[in-house]
Formats: structure tokens, C-alpha cells, sequence
């Protein structure tokens, strides 16, 4: 059994983990919206490197997911499911082989990396199955 001061102790912890969560989470939307003034401002001054312009759009999509995946961790009652991270991990790894495509020896492994995080991907259980076991 976990005591008084041993809960005490976690509790403090998990406050400090949800006030440096929600403190990163507005740093990322700043630089979410710089990225996206940035990809915006290429746009309309007519920039003609598109790898320049992808380059940028793979770093707003980064922090998009990185904010998404805090909002995850609250709305999951303070964790952050495996199957989500793998998630991210599969889209991450799309979108870098998509933005450098450059060495086609790394892109065969960055794919296998991505096969085998979907093949983990199928292997979970269905979000519903663990919900049910909770209930019983």
C-alpha cells in the first residue's frame, strides 16, 4: 500500500506534469503559428523552392501532433495510449521519406520501420475490448 506522504508525493508530481504539459503545449501553439505564418508568407511571395516549402509544412505538422498528443494525454485521464503513439509514429515517418526522399537505402528502412509499427498498430486489442475489461 502506497502511504500518505507516497501519495502526497505523486500528487504533487502529477500537478507539476500537467502545469509543464499545459506551459509546452502554448510554447508549441506559438510555434505552430509562426510555422504556419512562415508556409503562408512562401506562398504569397511566390517562393519557387517547394522542398524549402515542404521542409516547413513537415515542421507544422510535427507541432500539430505534438500538441494533439497532449490533448490526448488529458482527454485519456492523464496517459498517453500506445496505440496513439504508434500513430504518430507511422504519419511521422510517412511524412519524413515524403520531404526527403533523397537516399533510397534510408527510405527502405524508414519503410520497414513503418510496416513494422502497423503490424504493432494491428496487434492491440480494439479500444473497446480494454473499456469492457475496465467495467467488469
Amino acid at each position: 500500500m502506497v502511504g500518505s506522504a507516497e501519495k502526497w508525493l505523486i500528487k504533487l508530481y502529477q500537478i507539476v506534469l500537467n502545469i509543464a504539459l499545459i506551459v509546452l503545449s502554448f510554447i508549441l501553439a506559438y510555434f505552430l503559428f509562426r510555422e504556419l505564418y512562415y508556409i503562408l508568407n512562401d506562398i504569397f511571395l511566390e517562393n519557387r523552392n517547394v522542398h524549402k516549402i515542404f521542409s516547413k509544412i513537415l515542421v507544422f505538422f510535427l507541432y500539430f501532433g505534438f500538441i494533439s498528443m497532449i490533448l490526448t494525454y488529458f482527454k485519456e485521464s492523464h496517459h498517453f495510449p500506445l496505440r496513439y503513439l504508434l500513430y504518430i509514429g507511422i504519419t511521422a515517418t510517412i511524412r519524413f521519406i515524403i520531404v526527403n526522399n533523397g537516399n533510397s537505402i534510408q527510405n527502405l528502412w524508414l519503410s520497414i520501420v513503418i510496416f513494422m509499427l502497423t503490424i504493432s498498430y494491428l496487434i492491440l486489442p480494439p479500444p473497446e475490448v480494454k473499456k469492457t475489461k475496465r467495467i467488469r
